[in-house]
Parts: C-alpha cells; structure tokens; sequence
C-alpha cells in the first residue's frame, strides 16, 4: 500500500496548466511518487503524461466531472490510456448537497441506471470506475432503510464500482471508517486519507493526518486486510490559522511517515 497525494488539496494552485505544473512539480519535491488528479484545471491526455514523466509521479486515480464522465466514457477512457491511470472516478452526484433530502432516492436511482452502462465500459476497457462518498451517503436513508453508501455497494456488482472511501466524511456520516473498510473489503483499491479536527465550539473541521480524531493506524491495518492499493491524502480546506495547503500536505506525509506508511 502507497500513499500519495490528493490534488483536490492544492487545487488553487492548478487553475491553469502553467500552475498546475508547478504544483506537479512541488508535489514531487516533497517526496510523493504517487497522485489523485482532481479538481484542476483542463487537460490534455499527452499534456498530463509528459508532466508526470517529467516529475517521477503516477497518477493513480481522478475524478471527473458527473457530465463528462456520463457523456464523453470514451474520451475519457482514452485519456486514461494515455497518462496509464486505472482508476476513474467520481467525486459525488450533482445534487447531494441539495436540502430537498426527499429527492434522493430519484436521484439514487437515476445515477444507478445511468451509471451502469458506462461502467461496464470503463470495466470492459480494463479500467474499473470509483465512487467517492461524502456525509450525506450516511446521513440519508434509502428506501429500505438502508445508508445510500449500502444502497450503491449493494445496486454495483463488485467488478462494476469500487469506492474511495473517504475516512473524513465517513466520521461526519456517523460511521466508523474501519467497519465501513472491513465491510467493503475487496472494493477499496483507494482510500482518501483526511483527518478530523473538534474546534472549541464542538464543531468538525478538516485538518492534516495526524492533528485530529482519526486512527490512522487502525484504519491502515484494516485496508491492509481489504487489499487496498493507494491511500490518498487529501485536505478539502485550510483556515486562517493553519498552514497553506503544501505545508499541510507535508504535515501529513511526515506523521504517517512516522507510523510506518509508505511514500
């Protein structure tokens, strides 16, 4: 198991390909191998496989926009082709953070139908597809009574979707990462790694591996078992009082360093 970096944390710095470069490159020069792609700015198939190259680093897994991923499969796969990326993903549905909660099980629905032709494609092309959850997976109930994240593992055959789990927004649902782990073993070939922070006032907030809540050591152990290939850290926010978003990147690689994971 390697862990590696989820751009998602430096995603200001790669609002074009020029900074998007420059954030490849200090990526690599804090000692990552290994990246996620995701939130950046456009890019090309050739583009990417070039910077990488340039940089020492694989791309290992990305999140693509819902539209795109649903409505260019093929495009898509290409690129993938091109920058040598198994692993593609979706960083969440359209609506989730949408108040009309009662909607979901429509919107559920309509991503499972929708969704699992282009995943045979995905499969078919020797790629498998990702969903990556959020909270609201775990704070909303399906029809059945069932969390959304069981409605999906359950609607997906297996070699269908896999998960990126992310240990955060698991926590925030109200789960615990290692039995969500333990029960979707064998579907986790990436993990994001993204610690909890309590404030003062009670309230959870993102920090870096190592400053928080999380049991990073229990939850390694458990991918271990699950057969979990990369874990990537990832930090969707910094506050005013915390270090800028490269600074909490190395925060993290050094405390996991610490405790025996590999870069």
């Amino acid at each position: 198991m390697i862990v590696g970096a989820q751009l998602y944390t430096v995603n200001r710095y790669c609002k074009d390909l020029k900074s998007f470069s420059e954030t490849l490159k200090k990526i690599s020069d804090m000692g990552y191998t290994v990246i996620q792609v995701s939130g950046t700015c456009d890019y090309e198939g050739e583009w990417l496989k070039e910077e990488l190259k340039k940089n020492g680093l694989t791309c290992v897994l990305t999140h693509i926009p819902y539209d795109r991923l649903m409505n260019d499969t093929d495009k898509v796969i290409a690129d993938h082709k091109i920058f040598g990326c198994k692993y593609i993903g979706l960083g969440g549905l359209p609506n989730l953070w949408t108040k009309e909660t009662e909607k979901f099980p429509v919107f559920f629905d309509e991503f499972v139908t929708k969704a699992k032709p282009v995943a045979e494609r995905i499969k078919n092309a020797g790629c498998y597809f990702m969903y990556h959850n959020h909270s609201q997976e775990y704070l909303n109930k399906a029809r059945n009574g069932d969390h959304y994240m069981k409605f999906l593992s359950d609607s997906f055959l297996p070699d269908e979707m896999g998960f990126t789990l992310d240990t955060y927004w698991v926590k925030a649902g109200g789960y615990d990462p290692v039995d969500e782990i333990n029960r979707l073993a064998g579907r986790l070939p990436c993990v994001h790694f993204k610690d909890m922070k309590i404030t003062e006032t009670g309230e959870p907030r993102f920090t870096w591996c190592g400053d928080g809540i999380l049991d990073f050591a229990l939850i390694g152990e458990a991918l271990e078992k699950a057969g979990t290939e990369y874990v990537l850290i990832e930090q969707d926010k910094t506050f005013d009082d915390e270090p800028d978003p490269f600074k909490c990147l190395e925060n993290s690689k050094k405390y996991l360093e610490s405790i025996g994971f590999r870069f």
